[in-house]
């Protein structure tokens, strides 16, 4: 049996850029700009050392993630042999093989298409090495594997959503427009997985204490007020605070807060589309909703680390999969902002540092680019769905609402 074309193209592509993925974390390639990989010799590496001790961080504020992180921090040392690094690369690269398979399986039914496997296959290595170097990767493939399983076995999603929250919060947001027996199944599972960590190791919840006094990181669109501020005089810093390159200063705190205030905001349109949206939902519904909620709360935060764009990126291959959903522009946007992303991080990221024309300039594109991907995502959720059931006929819409029950 003759293997198609297409697909032949795809699984080559991902073949080349993954081989240049893996020179570039093993640093026979070299980028500009800071070490990416530092991150997991030093800060991850240090605490496996705790975790492995029996106790969470409990002292390093660093630690600013959900308990179930622990172990993705760990599992390097599942493969001794390789030496933490080295083995955190390799798992990284098995969870990029998992996303790919998992994409190219789902392209060969009915009404799929190839181009969420093509959206990851490009999307990934538009970061460079960063994404191999964030264990953000891990749970991306959590995440997606969460919204191809949700379309039949909402419990599944259920599940493994709870999974992703324990790794790192956001995948809570793949429950937006989840039915009834995937948030129950959630609940459950998010329980028994919080009571075996507080259990099994003291700390498990100290995350929570450790993000009360952040700044507004640089790369954020909150950042950009700082940025233009410092030519006309704003007299703050930029210095490394919470494990983040930071704004302190005056008036940072009010800048924060408003960029909380927009989160709740997005949080709140979300609510009143999920009001409205309850008729008939299509195939790609769940995954759209998802994209679309995890844009808004990317874009409104007060930090955009680089490697969230590995969520972007997975949840709108996701939505790629289906062959006439309504996100292809977003997630055109969303790909064209991971190769700028790269740019400003790390190749010219002392530009963006020091507030310069080229940083400021990088920071504008790539944020104005993530606003852009989530008005129009927010259109086009409402359109194929609110606006999609208020065109039936009213005799139509009422026989329909039944099925939002779920």
């Amino acid at each position: 049996m003759s293997i198609p074309r297409r697909t032949l193209a795809v699984a080559a592509t991902w073949a080349a850029t993954r081989y240049l993925l893996l020179l570039c974390v093993f640093r026979v390639l070299v980028l500009p700009g800071p070490d990416v990989t530092s991150d997991v010799h030093v800060i991850y590496r240090g605490w496996a050392q705790v975790l492995g001790a029996g106790t969470y961080p409990l002292s390093d504020v660093t630690w600013q993630y959900p308990p179930l992180a622990a172990l993705a921090v760990l599992s390097p040392e599942a493969l001794p042999f390789l030496g933490y690094a080295s083995a955190f690369f390799v798992l990284a690269f098995l969870a990029d093989v998992l996303v790919f398979g998992l994409l190219m399986h789902a392209a060969d039914r009915p009404g799929k298409s190839l181009n969420g496997a093509w959206m990851w296959t490009l999307g990934v290595p538009l970061l460079g090495p960063t994404a191999y170097a964030r264990y953000d990767l891990m749970v991306t493939a959590v995440a997606v594997a969460a919204l191809l399983a949700g379309v039949r076995r909402p419990r599944l999603l259920g599940a493994l959503a709870s999974v992703g929250a324990m790794l790192k919060v956001w995948p809570v947001l793949l429950l937006v427009r989840a039915p009834r027996r995937a948030l129950t199944s959630a609940a459950l599972s998010a329980a028994a997985l919080l009571a075996a960590c507080v259990a099994a190791a003291p700390g498990a919840l100290a995350f929570l204490t450790f993000q009360r006094e952040r700044g507004t990181e640089v790369e954020s669109l909150g950042a950009l007020v700082f940025h233009v501020a410092r030519h006309f005089g704003w007299r703050g810093e930029v210095r490394l605070n919470y494990g983040s390159v930071e704004f302190l200063g005056p008036y940072v705190s009010l800048v924060s807060a408003l960029s909380m205030a927009l989160s709740v905001l997005a949080l709140g349109w979300l609510v009143l589309w999920r009001a409205r949206a309850r008729g008939p939902l299509g195939a790609s519904t769940l995954a759209d909703a998802a994209f679309t909620a995890v844009l808004l709360s990317t874009a409104t935060s007060r930090v955009i680390s680089p490697q969230y764009l590995l969520w972007l990126v997975g949840l709108a291959a996701v939505c790629l999969v289906f062959r006439r959903g309504p996100m292809a522009r977003p997630a055109l946007l969303v790909l064209v902002a991971t190769g700028v992303t790269v740019l400003e991080f790390p190749i010219w990221f002392s530009h963006v540092v020091a507030s310069d024309r080229l940083g400021v300039l990088l920071l504008l594109v790539r944020n104005g680019l993530l606003v852009a991907a989530s008005l129009i995502a927010c259109r086009q959720l409402w359109r194929s769905t609110v606006s999609a059931r208020e065109a039936l006929p009213p005799r139509a819409a009422r026989a329909a609402a039944p099925s939002a029950v779920g």
